[in-house]
């Protein structure tokens, strides 16, 4: 009979939001039976010490002020956990790039991490925090030896290869620039004036929905872009224009083509769209 993989589960400086998202994946149980759980600082585990591990999961982002454990400092710690594990799964924004609390493992928001030079057994789940089925799917494809296709910042394209406009119910308003007025609102787009950062999201979050039934802007919410390097960013509910055009064109589209295709739906008029629109928000 095989060993179930070791797992060990690392908190760095964070929110702990990462764990308690994982906590809502339905099975949970079952999944935690796949494995041996070595450490994790919410669940029942074992006493914390540097050891061995087939998996090793760190969430929340480094300081080197950060108080002492087992008289190492956070990195000095980090460090040696990594170099005793055979995979590690970067887990949420702040291990990834560092988010809002310090500097990430692989990267240092646009620059290389500290860890840069262990890129080769790393697998980098941005998300503040990820979706409990990404975190779920990428325990099970290393339980089960599975071969994760990863992009160049190491992301699973299961996951990640899409960005969060895509599957979202407000692309046809997108598509005419008919824009929502408020948050909370069922129709308009929440590009243009609510800052939804969702055309430039690596993110599957209106593909696999939360709590299997909802997403930011079926809520009425615009994207936050929270699986980003630059996340959280400045501005946060504001898209930056010039003379009408945004600042940053939607990934996967030229200048050109997004001009031409905005001057085309602004000379046309969608009286569907308009009046569904209208009707709300009378």
């Amino acid at each position: 009979m095989h060993s179930k993989p070791k797992v060990f589960w690392i908190d760095a400086v964070g929110c702990n939001g990462c764990s308690h998202s994982f906590f809502n994946y339905p099975e949970i149980k079952e999944l935690l039976n796949k494995v041996e759980l070595l450490y994790h600082p919410l669940l029942p585990s074992p006493e914390f010490k540097v050891q061995k591990s087939d998996i090793l999961i760190i969430e929340g982002a480094l300081k080197t002020t950060y108080f002492p454990r087992l008289d190492f400092n956070l990195v000095e710690l980090i460090s040696e956990l990594v170099k005793l594990s055979k995979k590690v799964i970067l887990l949420g924004t702040c291990s990834v790039y560092g988010g809002m609390f310090g500097e990430g493992v692989l990267f240092n928001k646009q620059k290389e991490g500290k860890f840069f030079e262990f890129k080769e057994k790393m697998i980098a789940l941005p998300g503040c925090p990820p979706h409990p089925e990404w975190i779920a799917y990428v325990i099970e494809m290393l339980v089960e030896n599975k071969n994760i296709l990863l992009d160049k910042e190491n992301r699973p394209k299961e996951i990640y290869s899409y960005t969060s406009h895509m599957g979202c119910l407000r692309n046809e308003y997108f598509e005419w620039k008919i824009d929502a007025l408020d948050f909370g609102t069922k129709e308009g787009c929440l590009f243009y004036l609510q800052g939804c950062q969702g055309p430039f999201t690596h993110s599957s979050c209106n593909r696999i929905l939360w709590n299997e039934v909802n997403s930011k802007p079926r809520a009425g919410t615009p994207c936050f872009g929270c699986t980003e390097k630059e996340f959280p960013k400045k501005n946060l509910f504001k898209t930056e224009t010039f003379m009408g055009i945004p600042a940053d064109i939607p990934l996967g589209v030229s200048k050109r083509a997004y001009l031409t295709i905005a001057g085309i739906a602004k000379s046309l008029k969608n009286d569907r769209l308009n009046k569904r629109l209208i009707d709300e928000n009378n």
